[in-house]
């Protein structure tokens, strides 16, 4: 089995994007690329070929919802798993996105120390579904 690689983290908010930054390129050895809002990872996804997105949930202008959608269009990007990280954290909410498609869904804040092995146990259980 192949492992993780590239991730598409998006986050408008700075510090976690920072502090992701830390823990999954730095910590976790990842390709990375990070973008503020929907509209940008829209824009950069393709060229990056990601194989998995990490992303927030409440966004202004697109949401992570919204935003999966559009990405979800983009050719060769239809299959792509993903993780919502949210600070709306209800057992509910969770499960929905769950039931949705997501892989699973990260309480913020997150430790940053563990955050790299957490996508990469989700990413090995999800390939080992096929």
């Amino acid at each position: 089995m192949r492992e993780l690689q590239r991730i598409l983290h998006v986050d408008d908010a700075e510090d976690v994007l920072f502090i992701a930054n830390l823990a999954l390129k730095q910590i976790g050895q990842f390709e990375l690329l990070q973008c503020d809002s929907g509209k940008q990872a829209i824009t950069e996804a393709v060229a990056f070929r990601p194989e998995l997105f990490l992303l927030d949930y409440m966004m202004p202008e697109m949401d992570g919802k919204e935003t999966l959608n559009e990405l979800r269009k983009l050719p060769g990007l239809s299959d792509v798993p993903v993780v919502f990280m949210t600070a709306r954290v209800s057992e509910e909410f969770s499960n929905g996105l769950r039931q949705e498609g997501a892989l699973d869904v990260i309480a913020k804040p997150f430790d940053p120390m563990s955050l790299a092995d957490q996508l990469r146990k989700l990413w090995q259980a999800h390939k080992g579904l096929y």
